[in-house]
């Protein structure tokens, strides 16, 4: 949401993931293995999708609020959580120059904090991801794309578009045209894969809430180094990873960002490349 820009902590994430919540709004959900952000957010209620995406990363779960059925997940112990309908002005603080809900805030020390105090473990090493080699970076292939966005619904102002600065060897993020930056440093949000999936959405109350289909795989689009290719996703152990030609694609060491659109319209009309003279 525009009143939510500049977000704090996204350029540390390792993995975020966009999804629809409601309307064409998307949400990040960002996955922290190697950063430890003085400020994350704005933080937003929990949906069971975003649940399920954090506990193939057996993370903890973090999130201000929930929908009906995230509610249930995270009251069952589903997964380990932090929630500011609990812990509000105990982990979670207000920032004063924003109104309601985008003013939650959550530290990195906090978490290890509610870890604590909810004798959550913090140790446990997880599965890797495949990564590239040097000389398979060097050698990647694929069609070049200057630029690639991806309209959600026709609605510019949630819109997500990647360039490529050949300079800095990544690719920045623009929602509606503003650099994705972080609001405490200024520092832009740099990335080294785009994942882009379609998958089955289907509007399941009046409130206008999803379920959406991670299980099942289907078509994707993935960039690096300048160059995309037609890919699969597989959920692979609760992740969402692309495969080429029926094996694992590796990705490019550094950061990655998934976005999860649905499949009507799907890939061709919702995501657009622009080539550079």
């Amino acid at each position: 949401h525009p009143k939510a820009r500049p977000q704090s902590g996204l350029e540390e994430a390792d993995i975020v993931y966009e999804l629809l919540a409601e309307g064409d709004v998307t949400r990040f959900l960002a996955i922290y293995q190697s950063g430890k952000p003085e400020k994350i957010g704005p933080v937003r209620s929990a949906r069971d999708y975003y649940i399920e995406i954090a506990k193939g990363y057996d993370s903890i779960y973090i999130a201000h609020g929930y929908s009906p059925e995230a509610k249930k997940m995270l009251e069952n112990g589903y997964i380990d959580n932090l929630n500011g309908m609990v812990y509000d002005g105990i982990l979670f603080k207000r920032d004063q120059t924003r109104k309601a809900p985008h003013n939650s805030y959550i530290s990195y020390d906090s978490i290890v904090k509610g870890a604590e105090i909810r004798n959550y473990s913090m140790e446990e090493d997880e599965e890797p991801l495949t990564f590239l080699k040097k000389e398979e970076v060097q050698n990647l292939e694929g069609e070049p794309a200057h630029s690639a966005m991806i309209n959600y619904f026709n609605n510019s102002i949630y819109n997500s578009i990647y360039e490529y600065d050949e300079k800095l060897d990544k690719y920045k993020r623009y929602s509606n045209g503003d650099l994705t930056i972080d609001q405490n440093t200024g520092d832009p949000v740099l990335l080294d894969n785009i994942f882009i999936v379609e998958t089955n959405h289907r509007v399941i109350d009046e409130a206008g809430r999803r379920s959406i289909d991670l299980t099942s795989g289907g078509n994707a689009y993935l960039l690096q180094k300048g160059k995309w290719k037609e890919a699969q996703w597989r959920n692979i152990d609760g992740r969402i990873l692309p495969v080429i030609d029926g094996v694992a694609a590796g990705l490019v060491p550094g950061k990655t960002w998934i976005n999860v659109i649905p499949s009507s319209p799907g890939l061709e009309q919702t995501v657009s490349f622009d080539v550079k003279e």
